[in-house]
């Protein structure tokens, strides 16, 4: 999986997404957004993360070196669930080129030059793109043409 964090412009100040992206489906299958750029959200992230997958063995996490990702309480949360992290190189974006697409294409195709009224419709707006289009409808050639919902439905059988 690979973890990542992006502002959001908005009328109240910015408001912080953090995604954790299924490398082999393209699935975000962790998101948090808050008003300050600091561990919490991206540990919320994770732990929905945790929670949808429960993952059985170890798994790789991947993010860049932002202190939230450097954090005791990150490496605390990644030991206590079996979840084992890999670091971007310093300033090398492409490290983590999954996570950098997702955020590319949120805001190309969702979100352009837009600020928000608050940071709540900000959180709205990207939950119905995550949850109701990304995740069930977006196609990706990398998945052979099919969403990430999608994929994952067919491997399973």
């Amino acid at each position: 999986a690979s973890a990542l964090l992006t502002p959001l412009r908005t009328a109240e100040g910015f408001a912080y997404l953090t995604v954790v992206i299924d490398l082999y489906s393209r699935r975000v299958i962790g998101w948090a957004m808050q008003s300050r750029q600091t561990t919490d959200v991206v540990l919320q992230a994770l732990l929905m993360a945790v929670w949808r997958r429960k993952p059985k063995g170890e798994v790789l996490i991947h993010s860049d070196q932002g202190s939230q990702f450097t954090s005791i309480d990150w490496a605390s949360f990644l030991k206590h669930h079996n979840l084992v992290h890999s670091m971007s190189r310093r300033g090398n974006c492409h490290d983590n080129a999954v996570a950098e697409s997702f955020f590319n294409l949120l805001k190309r195709e969702r979100i352009r030059r837009k600020v928000y009224r608050s940071r709540d419709e900000a959180r709205q707006d990207v939950f119905d793109y995550i949850e109701m289009f990304y995740n069930p409808k977006r196609k990706h050639v990398r998945n052979g043409m099919l969403s990430p919902v999608e994929f994952e439905r067919l491997q399973k059988t």
